[in-house]
């Protein structure tokens, strides 16, 4: 995938009788992982749904150990998803936070706890302060509003996502 090599990632399955090899760019090991496990599912038509469950935990938790392997070019404690914006494919922990205000999430009082567990519920492991930046930015573009006190916020959104989600 490309000339630098650093940023491919290699997954290798054995069950049964047959044998998968996974290698794409880390920014794309989600959508290719989807891709592989629907045409398991497919394909399996008839077996052990079981079988294809336990294949899927065993995908996701080798995701998350790629996912959750530092970089040279990560300078932050924790990790990113992938690296680039969201015009690039990548999750940036803004595009992550935006895509949760077009979900509606923010509709209620939510603590830095909450969102940083609902990022990482979904397998987005960003670090607490930079999901507070991301927060904070959203907060200063009116987007979203800040109440309580400091170490104590809770974010609500200041506007409905359909007012402005054409700009995203």
């Amino acid at each position: 995938m490309g000339d630098s090599g650093s940023d491919d990632v290699t997954i290798k399955l054995k069950h049964k009788d047959w044998e998968i090899e996974i290698r794409c760019a880390e920014s794309k090991v989600k959508e290719v992982v989807e891709r592989v496990l629907s045409s398991i599912d497919t394909s399996s038509t008839g077996k052990n749904t079981d079988e294809v469950a336990e294949l899927r935990q065993e995908i996701d938790s080798l995701k998350s150990a790629i996912l959750a392997t530092p970089h040279a070019n990560n300078t932050e404690v924790g990790f990113k998803s992938a690296v680039g914006n969201d015009k690039g494919g990548g999750k940036t922990c803004r595009g992550l936070l935006e895509t949760l205000w077009i979900e509606g999430y923010f509709g209620s009082e939510r603590s830095l706890g909450q969102v940083h567990e609902e990022l990482a519920r979904r397998g987005y492991n960003y670090d607490r302060t930079a999901v507070s930046h991301s927060l904070t930015d959203m907060v200063r573009e009116s987007i979203l509003t800040r109440l309580g006190s400091m170490r104590n916020y809770r974010y609500i959104q200041k506007r409905p996502a359909s007012d402005n989600s054409a700009t995203l």
